[in-house]
């Protein structure tokens, strides 16, 4: 199968290049703020399992309508149910329940840390060298990231939430290192389509067992959630289709840097969040070694470490 329309030659970065990275950064970053006003209404099983079928529909009749299939082999089933299960079920399930009690900068800079927590387990699990940069940019970014953690706790967060969303995020790093790419036949839009179909059936099992489906309907409800499948979801899938089919997704992935930052001014423009001296110090540190580690693998030429919202081998739907 040829690329989809939206891919083309990966080629250097340019002024539409910078663009589109910066507008990715800003839907994923968006997700936490609307997924905070969803846990003021709805209970967070229930919200992504409506979330996800609905999303998983419109991925896979996009999909069909581009001539995908959904026709896999052995390999890449096992990367849709693992990712489905890692990315869409404890990830984002973990990183919904956490946030009914801590606020969404929080967890936006915790979910940041991905890319320094697969760049830490390649390390440990594959021997992947880092170089000089790659090691002090790995340090930072987690000193970074426990500065703005600290800061929260100490001002009264919920632990068992902040590690809550610690443990999704390494559940989908190690899916991440452990499944190899699913993207070789083609069919992406297919296959996140699929994983985010795994994602509704396993967290509406959980819903039924443990939550009451009480929701508390309200205009602000309904705009995050729609806003929650059309942007973060549907849109922010296409446009990291298209950057990285425009210079590439080690190039590409240079843009998780700004991620700390926007997460954290977003929550405080649509939520009111507080943001402190240290909370600053943080991210702009944890922001720079996120960098530092990133451009430590495109100088290696090395598989970039992905996105929160985005498994190796599919972008950010979810």
């Amino acid at each position: 199968m040829g690329r989809p329309f939206f891919i083309g030659r990966a080629k250097a970065m340019d002024k539409l290049a910078l663009l589109m990275g910066l507008v990715f950064s800003i839907m994923w970053s968006s997700a936490f703020a609307t997924a905070r006003i969803l846990m003021e209404g709805a209970p967070p099983f229930l919200t992504l399992t409506a979330r996800f079928a609905i999303s998983g529909l419109i991925a896979v009749l996009l999909a069909r309508a581009l001539g995908q299939n959904w026709r896999f082999d052995r390999a890449t089933l096992r990367s849709v149910i693992v990712f489905g299960v890692c990315q869409n079920g404890l990830y984002l399930g973990l990183n919904f329940l956490a946030m009914q009690k801590i606020e969404a900068s929080l967890a936006a800079i915790i979910a940041s840390a991905m890319p320094l927590i697969v760049a830490l387990l390649a390390w440990a699990m594959r021997g992947e060298r880092m170089g000089a940069l790659g090691i002090s940019g790995l340090i930072a970014g987690f000193v970074g990231v426990a500065l703005v953690m600290g800061s929260r706790m100490s001002g009264g967060a919920d632990g068992w939430m902040v590690l809550a969303c610690v443990i999704g995020a390494a559940a989908l790093a190690v899916a991440t290192l452990t499944v190899g790419s699913a993207s070789r036949g083609g069919n992406l839009l297919m296959i996140v389509g699929l994983q985010m179909w795994v994602g509704a059936l396993v967290l509406g099992v959980v819903s039924a067992l443990i939550e009451v489906p009480k929701i508390v309907p309200s205009p602000a409800l309904l705009a995050a959630f729609i806003y929650q499948i059309l942007v973060p979801g549907l849109s922010a899938t296409l446009i990291w289709f298209a950057l990285v089919g425009r210079i590439g997704a080690i190039k590409a992935s240079a843009f998780h840097f700004l991620n700390p930052a926007f997460g954290v001014i977003i929550a405080a423009v649509l939520l009111g969040e507080h943001i402190s001296l240290t909370d600053i110090i943080g991210v702009v540190v944890a922001a720079l070694g996120i960098l530092a580690v990133q451009l430590s693998k495109l100088r290696r030429g090395a598989a970039p470490s992905v996105p929160p919202d985005v498994p190796a081998n599919a972008p950010p739907i979810g």
